[in-house]
């Protein structure tokens, strides 16, 4: 009973990490489309400049790092407590990780550019499908017919959207630019969908046991080596060159051009390390299926503030999207209530054997 006991302020926690992540990842996630979107609409032209953004926001994770370090320091004053606990081996997998992330970001910029954000996010949300069959593969992820049926629904919901694509192209854009936009940010929702699985699958794999702090720091250098990537981007096309002048050309003026572009990279890396913690929290599949469920939301949005049109499909999706998410948070509660039986199942088994005896 005192083992029970004693995993319940752990079980807390992990959920309340969970709320919070939720949350952080639905500020990046329906943010950040929209301020990169608006850096395009009036006059932003650098791509890489763009996806440079995603994650060059990366100094701010140092803030929460140093907090955990001097709460630690307080709570727990031994000689073990340092700044950072990420070994070699974890430091390598997430660099390789930031680098397909950095791959990953230059993609979505280039279909962000050229694509409505309702088709983009529509696209994107194909992530799910990818994200379920890699998570199959590499983390054995185990599915339940509540899960499967979240994944049917979410899929549906976005191709659903895809039925008002046709009309969606931009008036000054040709049918080729459109088309390469398309398959862009089909790619890059592929290789996120492979990126999601390869996190969880480090943290499985990592050594010390991960903690959230460490969550933090594996965040971190992701992003540091996916700012690196699209920096030696930036240097191959002259884009530091070019900041300056198409500041002073930006439509809504030079110094709302450097506020977008600050607060576009605090507003990613929101994105980020909310997905990393709910990976952490959950697993990489309800991290997919969140940000699915957030793809009607990114399209009210736009509707909102880009007056792009809001049709009956996108009512429909996210009546989808809603019916699919409480199907996976039903059949996670019934498999919680399950775990929680089986100690107390154990436990009365004892008395029982002890009289057999």
């Amino acid at each position: 009973m005192e083992v029970v006991k004693e995993a319940k302020p752990d079980i807390t926690m992990r959920k309340a990490l969970l709320v919070i992540n939720c949350i952080i990842l639905s500020i990046g996630n329906c943010g950040g489309p929209l301020l990169m979107r608006l850096y395009f609409i009036h006059g932003g032209k650098r791509v890489w400049f763009s996806s440079w953004l995603e994650t060059g926001g990366w100094p701010i994770i140092l803030f929460p790092i140093a907090c955990a370090y001097m709460y630690r320091s307080r709570t727990q004053p031994t000689s073990k407590n340092k700044l950072f606990y990420m070994k070699p081996p974890l430091f390598f997998a997430a660099a390789v990780i930031g680098i397909i992330t950095g791959l990953d970001d230059y993609l979505y910029a280039y279909g962000m550019a050229r694509l409505p954000v309702s088709t983009s996010s529509l696209i994107i949300a194909s992530q799910l499908a990818f994200t379920a069959a890699f998570a199959f593969f590499l983390v054995k992820q185990k599915f339940t017919s509540y899960s499967i049926n979240a994944v049917v629904l979410l899929t549906i919901g976005a191709g659903v959207l895809a039925l008002h694509t046709s009309s969606d192209r931009p008036a000054n854009e040709s049918k080729r630019e459109y088309v390469l936009g398309f398959l862009m940010t089909l790619a890059a929702s592929a290789l996120y969908g492979l990126i999601l699985p390869l996190v969880e699958l480090t943290y499985k794999k990592a050594n010390p046991k991960i903690s959230y702090a460490l969550v933090m720091e594996i965040q971190m250098v992701m992003s540091l080596f996916a700012t690196v990537f699209c920096t030696v981007g930036m240097l191959v096309n002259n884009d530091f060159k070019a900041i300056p002048r198409e500041a002073r050309e930006f439509e809504l003026g030079e110094t709302k051009y450097y506020v977008v572009a600050i607060v576009s990279a605090i507003v990613w890396q929101c994105f980020f390390l909310g997905v990393i913690g709910v990976i952490f929290c959950a697993s990489s599949l309800l991290s997919a299926i969140l940000l699915a469920v957030l793809l009607p939301v990114t399209e009210i949005l736009a509707v909102i503030f880009y007056k792009e049109d809001f049709q009956a499909e996108k009512g429909v999706a996210l009546a989808l999207s809603l019916w699919g998410f409480v199907s996976y948070l039903y059949g996670e509660i019934k498999q919680n209530k399950k775990k929680k039986r089986a100690p107390e199942t154990e436990i009365a088994s004892v008395p029982n054997r002890l009289e057999s005896v």
